[in-house]
């Protein structure tokens, strides 16, 4: 069964890695990234933007859009699992950091591009119901200056030949 499995990833990995689904590969890693699985979406983009310079915008747009749609099923996990507790226990969950988000409201969300917090907090977003659209505007915000800077930061560190994004 392990071999199987190991055999399915690797070819996954092998379709997602060529060229031509260069930005197919980007949405689907920035999508899955931003749930709540452990995974980084900037190599796949710094990747694609290395081997194609021209490529920086459409791939910063895209792994924004995927990353802010992952963020949103995130979002719709916590306000499900919340309506779920509250039908079990019939009482709220008053912890101090669910009091602070709550203060907040949907501009926490601009954390979302955050490490190892980011993701979650998506979904406690949801699970409070701060505002949903709202919310959206500022993952998406939060998640393409992430991109902008993490993918053109890289490039200034491993420097190639990159003229085309200027």
């Amino acid at each position: 069964m392990e071999i199987w499995l190991s055999q399915q990833l690797s070819a996954l990995l092998a379709l997602l890695a060529l060229p031509e689904v260069g930005l197919s590969a980007v949405a689907v890693i920035a999508f899955v990234s931003a749930t709540l699985l452990p995974l980084g979406s900037e190599p796949a983009v710094y990747a694609l933007v290395k081997v194609d310079p021209t490529m920086f915008w459409p791939a910063v747009v895209v792994a924004t859009l995927a990353n802010t749609a992952g963020g949103v099923v995130s979002w719709w996990m916590g306000y499900g699992a919340e309506r779920a507790y509250e039908k079990v226990t019939h009482k709220t969950a008053e912890l101090r950091a669910l009091v602070l988000l709550q203060r907040l409201g949907a501009k926490a969300c601009l954390l979302a591009w955050l490490p190892v917090v980011g993701d979650p907090l998506c979904a406690v977003a949801g699970w409070l119901r701060l505002p949903f659209w709202p919310c959206v505007v500022y993952m998406a915000i939060g998640k393409f200056g992430r991109y902008v800077i993490m993918t053109a930061g890289l490039l200034w560190v491993f420097p190639g030949s990159w003229a085309g994004l200027t």
